[in-house]
């Protein structure tokens, strides 16, 4: 009997020794949740934001990390699934202990994330454009809103181009319809017709162009100047701009301005027929700054790959890392409501200059 109260005694001791180490192991690092599609319709343009958070938690944990100890990050894959967004941030939480989460890339994603995010406290960083109309102490939209993409854009179009009539074209969710939404009344108020605008939604992941783009070309036929204020996001791009040139439709005859597409997910395309489109984003990899080439540079090692390009969502990666980085060392804790707190009046450069 007392022997078998000592086995008993000496394999409770090892069990807690053995659970008090993995604790301390754990307490070592600081762990860093990244919520991008790996799969599915928006891997093409998500797969490149995984990649920019692995390179600025590698970058500063050669920096020393923060508050003396190195960052962890953890990786899953939400595959372009929304309501597995939510699942997956909760499991980062929950399970992991992830102090901080990066991710998402659409709208209705970052709302399926954003009730668990705020039953859980924590802090969530969004790094892409957003149509507004949202508010949350626990999380930073460190991308551009209407008034500050959608609205220069078309102003741009309008007083520098001439365009008269107007096509808006989006992916069928939140974000497209409201900042469409937003551009209809904008153009209204500038005394354009509901005759000269032309709104079409497709489904993520839309494949068969060819009556829309025909639709748009019968649209631009009537004499006016015409555009196409297009919010298509992910892979559904490539057949579009494809189905553009196929059609003969350039950019002389119908500019495309785009808010939500870069040289990535263009990269496998001929380049001819898009040349004169244009694209609006708060951050170009052309822009001449000292910091700028420095960020490329460390992309390009990164990943291994000379072609690689860097695009507006990294850069806006790369300022709510380093805003959240800063308000840690300010907080001198990882608390969500401390950092929270210590984040207001952060100042942080971006790659713009």
């Amino acid at each position: 009997m007392k022997l078998h109260k000592s086995i008993s005694s000496i394999a409770l001791a090892a069990s807690l020794a053995a659970s008090m180490n993995t604790s301390a192991i754990a307490a070592e690092t600081i762990k860093v949740g990244i919520l991008h599609s790996l799969s599915g319709t928006m891997a093409i343009s998500e797969t490149t934001l995984k990649d920019t958070m692995l390179m600025l938690i590698e970058d500063q944990n050669k920096k020393g990390g923060v508050l003396g100890k190195q960052l962890e990050a953890v990786v899953v894959d939400p595959a372009s699934n929304w309501p597995l967004f939510a699942e997956k941030a909760r499991g980062l939480i929950e399970n992991d202990g992830v102090d901080a989460i990066f991710g998402s890339w659409t709208s209705v994603s970052r709302k399926s994330v954003l009730p668990v995010i705020e039953e859980l406290n924590s802090v969530f960083f969004y790094p892409v454009q957003y149509e507004g109309e949202e508010s949350s102490k626990n999380v930073f939209y460190t991308g551009a809103a209407p008034n500050q993409q959608a609205i220069p854009a078309v102003d741009y179009l309008m007083n520098d181009l001439g365009i008269e009539r107007w096509v808006l074209a989006g992916t069928d969710y939140v974000y497209p319809r409201t900042t469409n939404k937003i551009l209809k009344a904008y153009l209204k108020s500038k005394g354009v017709a509901d005759s000269d605008i032309m709104v079409n939604y497709t489904p993520f992941g839309h494949s068969d162009w060819q009556t829309i783009v025909s639709d748009v070309k019968s649209f631009g036929s009537a004499g006016m100047k015409t555009a196409v204020v297009s919010t298509i996001n992910g892979d559904a791009n490539v057949p579009f701009y494809k189905e553009l040139g196929n059609q003969g439709v350039s950019s002389s005859d119908i500019p495309v301005i785009a808010f939500s597409v870069g040289e990535e997910e263009l990269s496998g395309l001929d380049t001819k027929p898009l040349v004169g489109h244009l694209a609006a984003w708060n951050y170009f990899m052309s822009v001449d700054e000292d910091v700028n080439h420095e960020f490329i540079a460390k992309w390009k090692s990164f990943i291994k790959d000379d072609n690689r390009v860097t695009n507006d969502p990294m850069e806006a990666h790369y300022i709510g890392f380093n805003m959240w980085i800063k308000a840690v060392e300010k907080a001198g804790t990882t608390e969500a409501n401390a950092v929270q707190d210590a984040i207001i009046g952060v100042t942080t450069p971006n790659l713009s200059g």
